[in-house]
């Protein structure tokens, strides 16, 4: 019989509540209070029965929500009075399986301050180690094969755990007290490094990757969501061979610097510029690549970033990449192991046939990643870190929409290139990884694969489908081909339907969505649009000038295409500097409204720019001269810029037309710099002039 005074509580915790070391912390508070019962996972929950004195019940409950750990996120759903049993010392029971949708997954953690002091001290068993890890850092979602959080459900099931690993991670006073993904040299993954010349496991194979780093060698290293191409960043030689085999001659390569100094940032401090809110995100634990100022005169390679006075730096996030930086001593241009476009690669063999022409060695481990992670990447804008692109240490992101709340289960997937795609639920929704583009096998594959894992994990299944209008997107046709309720949704105002989701208090906007091309509710191509209202309900008030636009999808990659559709629509006298003939089939074809497609997209407006500034005349990326403009604008004052002229069109649409900048955007008398700044002051305001005559509507 359990004393009298004693009472009892069933206690459920939603949130992130797994995978980030809540259980043992609940251990440790019920012991510090004094208190008897158990915790267990349920799927995306905590259950826990205490025991003990009314008072210290109260501060325990309170203590698993005002101090847990560092990454948790708990919300205390239920506090119910409960019968005592008795109980006899405080347990972690074997986790319970149920149909409940409520789960928060865990992302990819950095490494933490305790095991990085460990991976080097000689003395520690996991001295050098490239898994260490612990209950508050390492990998999650690239490891969760299904939930509950437990061990046997993740990658490192095939690894039992050695006797020594085994006491820690029993031991509720250890810091790896049920730590998933422990391990250790004798019983955890290990590395394995190979080239043309040999195969080298274990500690030997990081010695071998870096000797080959350090001669100037391409190697393709394995991390926690996939693989990347890493080689010395200040190597002219091995980055532009890095860039020739990836058939990537100009777009901005990542770098990784050696975390050194008291705050981490020494190596990058030498190398870039940045403020105190840009040091917070290259320091932040989900170590994203953060766009920086480039200091000049440093150590890079000119051919990392060509063109731009930015580059994407980032710290070492797993031991073994904060490993291969040390003992490098060096920064590395960390890019996404992958053919360009496609999702990041996960698997050793996949790597070894896929990136056979690009790499000269490859640095894996026995370790599965089970679902791709590529790295994320943010830019500090207006004083806040604004996320570029979702992954490792931030996807999949949970997003609050109860104020919205679906009625039904609701899959979203995005358009055609750098995809991700969002399931909601409920008043929830959850963002996926960054994906990639859908225009290969390989990127549907994925993109499927992720629909599913999502869904899987989420323990959701959805009853209907949000895809874009385009009839030949990837993802429109895998959701028309899924048998559900499908609805489109025009491009521009999904991005506006974004943005009002971020900020769910404001109950009506106009809202600015310019971006290369979406298609429009019309059939013509959009991109420079003015949406007013919220989502469900958006009026198109304003726009820029539409325009004639030839090539197809090849105008995007030829930034020739929209310097002539602009000059021509405006009456100048211009010709594309190709062969003759060309130019002139090129002008006869365009008068005649072959091909052609309608646009109003910004995006192609500074292709145009792009081509008459900068004679760029063929991007090997999309969004090649708007970046260069914009570094090149950077540099330059911005005093001078032409009023764009603000008028309705017949359907009631108020058009900036941009025809006023031409004769000085293409003429080179004036500097390159002066134009590229003129440029983007005389379209800042054309969006002020926009925002002034919609603001009382």
């Amino acid at each position: 019989m359990p004393p009298t005074d004693l009472v009892a509580r069933d206690l459920v915790l939603s949130g992130r509540v797994q995978g980030v070391g809540f259980r043992p912390f609940v251990y440790r508070t019920a012991r510090q209070f004094g208190l008897d019962g158990w915790v267990r996972n349920g799927a995306g929950l905590v259950e826990l029965h205490v025991e003990g004195d009314d008072a210290a019940i109260e501060g325990f409950t309170a203590a698993l929500t005002d101090s847990p750990p560092n990454l948790a996120r708990p919300l205390l759903e239920r506090c119910d009075v409960a019968a005592a049993s008795g109980a006899v010392g405080f347990r972690i029971l074997p986790s319970e399986v149920s149909d409940s949708s409520d789960i928060h997954l865990p992302p990819d953690l950095f490494c933490c301050d305790d095991c990085l002091t460990e991976l080097r001290a000689p003395a520690a068993r996991r001295h050098r180690y490239a898994f260490t890890n612990c209950t508050q850092c390492g990998p999650r979602y690239s490891i969760i094969a299904a939930l509950p959080y437990d061990r046997a459900a993740t990658a490192m099931a095939p690894f039992a755990l050695c006797s020594d690993c085994r006491a820690e991670y029993d031991d509720p006073a250890d810091r790896r007290f049920h730590a998933e993904p422990l391990g250790c040299p004798n019983c955890g993954p290990e590395l394995v490094f190979r080239d043309a010349m040999r195969t080298v496991r274990g500690a030997s194979a990081l010695d071998a990757c870096v000797a080959a780093l350090g001669s100037g060698a391409i190697v393709a290293v394995k991390g926690i969501g996939g693989f990347h191409l890493l080689c010395d960043a200040t190597d002219a030689a091995a980055v532009a061979r890095l860039r020739a085999r990836k058939h990537r001659p100009h777009k901005p390569l990542a770098v990784m610097f050696p975390q050194a100094g008291a705050d981490g940032l020494d190596a990058v401090r030498a190398m870039a510029e940045f403020d105190e809110i840009e040091a917070a995100a290259l320091i932040d634990p989900a170590r994203p690549i953060v766009l920086v100022r480039r200091r000049a005169g440093g150590l890079l390679a000119d051919c990392v970033a060509p063109g731009l006075t930015e580059i994407g730096a980032f710290l070492p996030y797993s031991p073994l990449h904060h490993l291969l930086l040390a003992d490098l001593d060096r920064p590395l241009v960390a890019t996404s192991g992958n053919l360009s476009g496609e999702p990041v690669i996960t698997e050793d063999a996949e790597a070894a046939a896929r990136l056979a022409t690009v790499a000269d060695a490859w640095l894996g481990h026995d370790r599965a990643i089970l679902r791709p992670a590529d790295d994320s990447v943010v830019r500090v804008i207006a004083g806040r870190a604004r996320a570029l692109r979702l992954g490792r240490g931030v996807a999949p992101l949970e997003l609050d929409c109860s104020s919205y709340h679906f009625s039904e289960p609701t899959l979203a997937v995005g358009g055609q290139d750098k995809v991700t795609v969002a399931l909601g639920w409920g008043g929830r929704a959850v963002v996926s990884p960054h994906i990639g583009d859908l225009s290969t096998p390989r990127g549907r594959a994925v993109f499927a694969r992720v629909i599913a894992d999502l869904c899987a994990l989420y323990q959701v299944r959805p009853a209907r489908i949000a895809c874009d209008l385009h009839p030949r997107y990837a993802s429109t046709m895998w959701a028309l081909a899924q048998g559900l309720p499908v609805r489109r949704v025009q491009h521009h105002a999904a991005h506006a339907s974004a943005l009002a989701a971020e900020h769910q208090a404001v109950a009506r906007w106009l809202t600015f969505t310019w971006d290369g091309v979406g298609l429009g509710d019309d059939g013509t191509l959009w991109g420079g649009e003015a949406l007013l209202g919220a989502p469900g309900g958006w009026q198109r008030v304003g726009s820029l000038r539409a325009f004639g636009l030839g090539g197809g999808d090849a105008a995007a990659r030829q930034p020739w295409r929209s310097a002539a559709a602009l000059m021509w629509q405006a009456g100048l006298e211009w010709m594309p500097p190709l062969p003759l003939d060309d130019a002139r089939l090129a002008r006869a074809a365009w008068a005649g409204g072959i091909g052609l497609v309608t646009s109003s997209a910004a995006g192609r407006v500074f292709d145009a720019a792009a081509s008459l500034i900068l004679a760029l005349q063929q991007a090997s990326f999309e969004g090649q001269g708007p970046m260069s403009l914009a570094s090149l604008a950077a540099g330059a004052r911005a005093d001078d810029w032409i009023e764009l002229p603000l008028a309705p069109d017949t359907a009631g649409i108020w058009r900036s037309d941009w025809a006023a900048m031409l004769p000085l955007l293409a003429n080179a008398a004036r500097p390159a710099g002066w134009r590229a700044a003129l440029l983007h002051e005389s379209l800042a305001r054309a969006i002020t002039a926009q925002a002034v005559l919609f603001a009382d509507q």
